[in-house]
């Protein structure tokens, strides 16, 4: 028996493979469809400043979005942001600026908040947030540029230079927070959600 109830697959407006395979894993029936929208320029737009509000803003944005091109389905927007004291990250656009943030945030606490935002008809009907506090160790130049080297090209796609499911473990001493709030789907309160909606079997 399907652990999904729903009579069409939940959609999940983001391209993220770490969102992917946490809903893969949890047996949830789903389709991608990434939201088509600026999130530059919706943060710009908005005048928000506070990491939080910016990571519920864009996941709303991203399930409205694609709500409305899925009408009477279920849309799960997500959103993660990464601070260190005032400085807000975005995905670094080449090796030479991911070595950068890592210098930054090496020997430092540095924190993520994930958002999620569930629509359904140009509706949100849910949304929720989680922050995880993650202490880099203290990197020398050789050390980043051997990560650089290992990580490769995947460095561009996760703000801050790392994905902590792969090769980027090895950056940090301690980490405090669920794991998937770090991979930017806080799935627990998801699935809160989905069951009070008897979308899920268990």
């Amino acid at each position: 028996m399907s652990i999904w109830r729903g009579n069409q697959p939940l959609i999940l407006a983001s391209q993220s493979r770490a969102r992917q395979m946490l809903l893969a894993n949890a047996g949830i029936r789903f389709e991608a469809i990434p939201a088509d929208i600026d999130e530059r320029a919706v943060q710009r737009d908005s005048g928000l400043v506070a990491p939080g509000e910016i990571a519920f803003l864009l996941a709303r944005e991203k399930a409205l979005y694609v709500s409305s091109q899925k009408p009477g389905r279920y849309v799960v927007g997500a959103d993660q942001t990464l601070t260190l004291g005032n400085r807000l990250f975005s995905k670094p656009e080449g090796r030479a600026q991911a070595a950068e943030q890592l210098r930054a945030l090496a020997d430092n606490c540095h924190e993520l908040h994930s958002a999620i935002a569930v629509a359904r008809d140009g509706k949100i009907l849910f949304d929720d947030i989680s922050v995880a506090r993650m202490t880099m160790r203290r990197l020398g130049t050789s050390e980043i540029d051997a990560y650089l080297d290992q990580a490769g090209a995947a460095v561009t796609t996760s703000v801050g230079g790392y994905q902590l499911e792969g090769v980027g473990v090895h950056l940090f001493e301690r980490i405090e927070g669920d794991h998937f709030t770090i991979l930017g789907l806080p799935l627990l309160p998801l699935l809160g959600f989905l069951r009070s909606e008897q979308l899920l079997a268990v």
